[in-house]
């Protein structure tokens, strides 16, 4: 399969209906009892793993593979994108988190709204962290139970995976940025090539900052870095003298699917809900215009905690500062843009999938 094939099928996906989730399988429940949903679909050769909604402030990733589910469920078994590889998609593995966040996020607008987002976003802390909660081996009955069934359904797999991407957000970014598995860097340029090449053309600049390895955050160039690690962010707080917290951290998703066995490529999506320009001109650190919108944003929710602020003066305000929404269509299309483009290079890297 011609690697800008994968890419091409961006639109259909985007137009397609989210998927039901009685079409899918119950691989678990979540603390309050509800469905965790997987689907299993395709006959290719490479073995890809896709997730999200990890943290429930982040709509956009479900949305994504909602729809990309309900594309592959449509069509016949003989279509290409089926036949590119073994599809394991579990949409959103935080039904109670995502009923937290329903006030702002659902149904999914065509660009979310500052003043309604700042004031009903609720986001799990460490330990209650999906992403960074899966089980530290067979024994820990202590992890949440939706990383557990996750982890759970991957064991049915027969052998390892080749790519697994978790589709994450952020709520105010200068634009998209890309984490690449570290081993993977070196085997990635022509991924970082076609995810720059089309944010560019979709008319957005790379986030970019410099974290120089806190938190296992490498920077690789603009709008690239490596995934964040739990060993790092565990480092991240003992030196900060709060081992409480250092000790909530579990493996993430890529850590816990590459304990699976092989040399998968993980990959995370960073997009932004909303665009904060200037964020790094300067890469710092300090990075002065990072700062300064993290100051104002944290006014803004001090604002927002007064039932009787004036949301529409606070709107306005926002809109004044240069903060804009980014369309959630653009996310989507950049997340898929991530997933096809790695996919692209496990099969190069591997010669998986060549009769496609």
């Amino acid at each position: 399969m011609p690697d800008a094939s994968l890419e091409h099928r961006c639109l259909e996906i985007l137009v397609s209906a989210p998927v039901r989730p009685d079409a899918g399988r119950t691989i678990g429940q979540s603390v309050e009892g509800r469905p965790v949903i997987g689907y299993r679909l395709g006959s290719g050769q490479p073995r890809v793993s896709l997730i999200a909604g990890c943290h429930a402030d982040e709509p956009v990733g479900p949305e994504l593979l909602r729809r990309l589910t309900g594309l592959l469920l449509t069509l016949p078994a003989d279509d290409p994108l089926l036949r590119a590889a073994e599809w394991w998609i579990v949409p959103h593995v935080n039904p109670d988190g995502e009923l937290r966040n329903r006030s702002w996020q659902l149904p999914i607008p065509d660009a979310f709204d500052p003043v309604r987002t700042l004031e009903g976003a609720i986001r799990e802390l460490p330990g209650d962290d999906l992403e960074f909660g899966f089980p530290r081996d067979v024994r820990d009955e202590d992890a949440r139970p939706e990383s557990r069934a996750v982890l759970d359904w991957w064991r049915e797999a027969d052998g390892p995976f080749s790519l697994h991407a978790s589709l994450h957000g952020m709520g105010f970014a200068a634009g998209p940025w890309y984490l690449i598995e570290p081993g993977w860097v070196d085997r990635s340029r022509t991924l970082r090539a076609t995810c720059r090449r089309r944010t560019r053309e979709l008319g957005y600049l790379l986030h970019d900052v410099e974290r120089n390895g806190e938190k296992g955050f490498q920077r690789i160039e603009r709008g690239f870095c490596t995934r964040p690690d739990s060993d790092a962010m565990r480092v991240y707080f003992l030196e900060r003298d709060d081992p409480e917290t250092a000790g909530r951290f579990r493996p993430s998703s890529m850590e816990a699917i590459r304990q699976l066995g092989g040399d998968p490529l993980t990959l995370v999506s960073e997009m932004p809900l909303f665009l904060t320009p200037g964020v790094g001109e300067s890469l710092g650190p300090p990075d002065p215009v990072l700062d300064a919108w993290k100051h104002r944003i944290a006014a803004w929710r001090a604002v927002l905690s007064d039932p009787a602020s004036d949301q529409g003066r606070l709107a306005a305000e926002m809109n004044e500062a240069g903060m804009r929404a980014m369309p959630v269509r653009d996310q989507m299309e950049l997340q898929w843009t991530f997933i096809a483009a790695g996919l692209a290079e496990v099969m190069r890297s591997t010669g998986a999938g060549r009769e496609t």
